[in-house]
């Protein structure tokens, strides 16, 4: 299953024990759909709260017989109007949402110009002028295999901190030279990974770091030496590639 949805009103992706989570209503929808017996919903990966899916995918077994075209129909029509199921196709049983995934892509939006309150749980409002070039040979030095250590949450536990970053880049509006968005391609992230590559690379873009410091940070492999991390509202999980 291929779905979009606003997180701004929901505790992330991921079921919590209290507050309304993307998977619990998606779950609740299959529920009903699947003659009231559960169905647990494994995705491609969690989104945090606050953040948002293009390309969102997932997958689950049914014991109800039911054609694609009718499920998506069927979900659509449970779902709240902030999560909206664009494909649904049927895989093979070893297939795996989240460990079959070969790359993932995330953008960041960020407002440089006027503060619009109507963009707000979308585009990041930074609301000032960032140094764009810098910024962009900041991405570059971050592309290759490296160890992430320094850009993921503090007691995240893991003994594997080493991802790839295939590819990056800094698209332009070309109607609005105030707003760009980060696009960051990659094998696997981390928690928080995203938001604090991109919290660093807006201090790069405000000349409080030089984009070379990549270089130190990356061998740091200390959460401190990143800087804090990018609010949630601007990032949004593109696409998933298998």
């Amino acid at each position: 299953m291929t779905f979009s949805y606003d997180g701004s009103k929901y505790l992330g992706f991921q079921k919590q024990v209290k507050g309304e989570t993307i998977q619990s209503v998606i779950e609740e929808a299959l529920f009903k759909i699947n003659g009231a017996k559960k169905v647990a919903l494994s995705a491609s990966g969690r989104t945090d709260a606050g953040v948002h899916a293009l390309n969102q995918t997932a997958h689950f077994d049914l014991k109800e017989e039911i054609e694609e075209s009718k499920l998506k129909h069927s979900l659509n029509k449970l779902l709240p109007d902030d999560i909206y199921i664009k494909r649904v196709e049927m895989v093979s049983d070893d297939f795996h949402a989240r460990f079959d995934v070969k790359a993932k892509e995330y953008i960041y939006m960020i407002n440089m110009g006027e503060y619009n309150p109507i963009s707000k749980d979308y585009v990041y409002q930074y609301n000032d002028r960032l140094n764009v070039p810098e910024i962009e040979r900041a991405l570059k030095y971050l592309e290759g295999t490296h160890n992430f250590k320094s850009f993921t949450k503090n007691g995240d536990g893991r003994e594997d901190y080493v991802r790839t970053i295939i590819q990056t880049s800094v698209i332009r509006n070309m109607k609005d030279i105030n707003k760009i968005t980060i696009s960051i391609l990659g094998t696997g992230f981390m928690r928080h990974m995203i938001r604090n590559i991109v919290g660093l690379l807006i201090e790069i873009g405000e000349g409080k770091r030089k984009s070379d410091d990549i270089f130190h940070i990356l061998a740091s492999k200390d959460r401190k030496e990143a800087g804090k991390a990018a609010p949630a509202n601007g990032l949004y999980l593109k696409d998933v590639f298998y």
